[in-house]
């Protein structure tokens, strides 16, 4: 472990959760101005997220447990941290595709603040799917 995996270690509370697109550099809130989420890096290299909307209605019909699935993200998996960003290696996902996959997120640290960005493609959140990215601000518990 090196002092770059341990300064990530512990739980971190969302505070934010923009998209921006590429062309534009127009930044939007998808899930409105409070989402809800945490992150977690464990010292035995383990990685949690859930981020949520935090307006969301009890999945009672099948449409509604669509919207549920579509104003979520969840996974977990062994990390590890290089330079300015950390890649998970997911073994459990909301989204199957993802399971076995690589997610490689870039990180911002400044104190008990932490920013944490995707890499720049297809926006699904956006009609037409420009080129975009995922910002989330994390705040230390």
């Amino acid at each position: 472990m090196t002092e770059r995996d341990a300064e990530l270690h512990g739980c971190w509370r969302l505070i934010s959760f923009n998209t921006e697109l590429q062309d534009s550099s127009e930044r939007t809130q998808p899930w409105g101005a409070d989402p809800n989420g945490y992150l977690s890096f464990s010292s035995d290299g383990r990685m949690m997220v859930l981020v949520t909307a935090r307006m969301r209605e009890p999945g009672s019909t099948d449409e509604r447990m669509v919207g549920l699935f579509r104003t979520m993200m969840a996974y977990t998996g062994r990390y590890r941290v290089d330079g300015n960003r950390f890649i998970t290696k997911i073994d459990s996902s909301w989204n199957e595709a993802w399971n076995g996959s690589e997610q490689e997120r870039f990180y911002k640290l400044d104190g008990d603040t932490l920013e944490v960005s995707t890499a720049w493609m297809p926006n699904p959140l956006v009609p037409g799917n420009p080129i975009g990215r995922a910002i989330l601000g994390f705040i230390r518990e």
